[in-house]
């Protein structure tokens, strides 16, 4: 197909920002006849997940596959991504609670509830079940499940396995290479309406919210994007200071971004999201290890906003932040943003556990419930870019370079091709 007929008349990410813009003022004039799009954004969003899985699982098996000759490098670049992920939730601590030292946005709150929380919210948790349950006793009921973590274990062993056995790997090989271009070809369908769900999403996410719960709370949500403001920029200095440019990275990710800030779902925007650095350059293998990785553990704007939650709610319960009651906020804050990343609800319960930390009883929460919905939008696009700045500088620090993007190696069906080759040596048949 001519590039010029492949090209639309107007760019996805316009068509999102237009259907985003729209959906907030049919939100507003229309409040009663918005509510009931809630199923188009819904079937959306079910679609986009109902991919999230297969995906998760071809493309880790995969990239760990082609990387199972390289054990080494394979080791650097997990290493790498693991201290990154510890050393940026740390930095994002510290960001949720300067700026709620400056502009103490908890002192004047009205404490009366702004919404309920849901009955099932813990305040702990348990880390032995949080281990077990990364072991999957039974893969399939794993997939079946919104919980990735299992099947990315699974995937992790299989790809390692497969590695192992030589030739023999080379049909399910080529079966999850072809079942990964599918995926990607039907991501590339469903992202097409993107634009139409994200009107729906927004319509009503603003017809049943409404802005009354935003206005009570003006200074906690202006004050969590100033923060999110900030780790943007941090982010374009770190990719500054690696080589590449910062406003053509943002640029070429802002599908994912507007994705992820509309639906405020990550699970929604991983397959266009992997999609996306493919066609950057970023080999297959490193995207399909580091990107499900960074999804469960790499939550920089969440964890701001954590820090900056739970500050604001001490201020607002009048408990002072001395030095022992921080540091007690950054160690808890570091391990729940871990631990709950497979925990239904893991934002509130990890907030949850630092609030009965420093003595805040879990219903605290339901002060700020009410506009968590605009909150988790900003937090949820930032998620996306740290994860994207993420790969990046693993690559710069691991030595990996890029691959042609518009010719992306099929890395999988080179090594298909030489255990081919080396199949029908003649020594075997001699």
């Amino acid at each position: 197909m001519p590039q010029s007929r492949a090209k639309r008349f107007i760019p996805l990410p316009f068509q999102m920002l237009l259907g985003l813009a729209l959906g907030m003022l049919f939100g507003f004039l229309t409040p009663h006849l918005a509510q009931t799009l809630q199923p188009v954004g819904t079937a959306f969003v079910q679609a986009i997940k109902m991919i999230v899985v297969p995906l998760v699982f071809t493309a880790i098996t995969l990239g760990i596959y082609q990387m199972g000759n390289q054990a080494r490098q394979l080791g650097k670049v997990s290493a790498i991504s693991m201290v990154y992920f510890f050393v940026a939730t740390i930095i994002s601590i510290c960001i949720g609670l300067a700026l709620n030292y400056l502009f103490r946005p908890g002192l004047d709150a009205n404490l009366a509830l702004t919404a309920k929380i849901p009955k099932d919210i813990n305040a702990t948790v348990d880390w032995t079940k949080f281990f077990l349950e990364m072991i999957p006793s039974n893969v399939v009921t794993a997939m079946s499940g919104s919980n990735l973590l299992p099947v990315l274990v699974f995937s992790v062993l299989l790809g390692m396995a497969l590695a192992s056995i030589g030739p023999r790997a080379k049909p399910l090989i080529d079966m999850l290479d072809a079942l990964m271009g599918a995926i990607f070809k039907l991501t590339g369908w469903i992202i097409a309406l993107s634009p139409i769900a994200i009107f729906a999403i927004i319509a009503w996410l603003f017809a049943t919210q409404g802005i009354g719960t935003i206005v009570s709370l003006v200074k906690l949500v202006g004050v969590m994007y100033l923060g999110l403001a900030v780790l943007l920029v941090i982010f374009w200095g770190l990719l500054k200071a690696i080589g590449e440019k910062p406003f053509k990275v943002t640029r070429d990710i802002g599908e994912p971004m507007i994705l992820a800030f509309t639906t405020r779902s990550s699970e929604a925007t991983l397959p266009l999201h992997m999609e996306k650095l493919v066609g950057m350059g970023v080999p297959k293998a490193i995207a399909s290890v580091v990107l499900p990785l960074g999804y469960a553990f790499n939550r920089d704007g969440s964890i701001m906003y954590f820090a900056l939650a739970v500050g604001y709610l001490a201020d607002a319960y009048h408990i002072p932040l001395d030095w022992h009651t921080l540091l007690s906020i950054i160690i808890v804050t570091t391990l729940a943003s871990k631990g709950s990343a497979n925990v239904p609800s893991g934002g509130l319960v990890a907030i949850a556990m630092v609030l009965t930390t420093i003595g805040i009883p879990v219903e605290a929460l339901a002060l700020i419930a009410g506009v968590d919905a605009f909150l988790d939008m900003g937090r949820t696009a930032i998620n996306v870019f740290s994860n994207t700045v993420a790969i990046k500088l693993v690559m710069k620090l691991a030595g990996v370079p890029y691959v042609a993007a518009d010719a992306v190696i099929d890395e999988a069906s080179a090594a298909s091709a030489t255990m081919s080759a080396e199949n029908t040596n003649p020594k075997e048949f001699a």
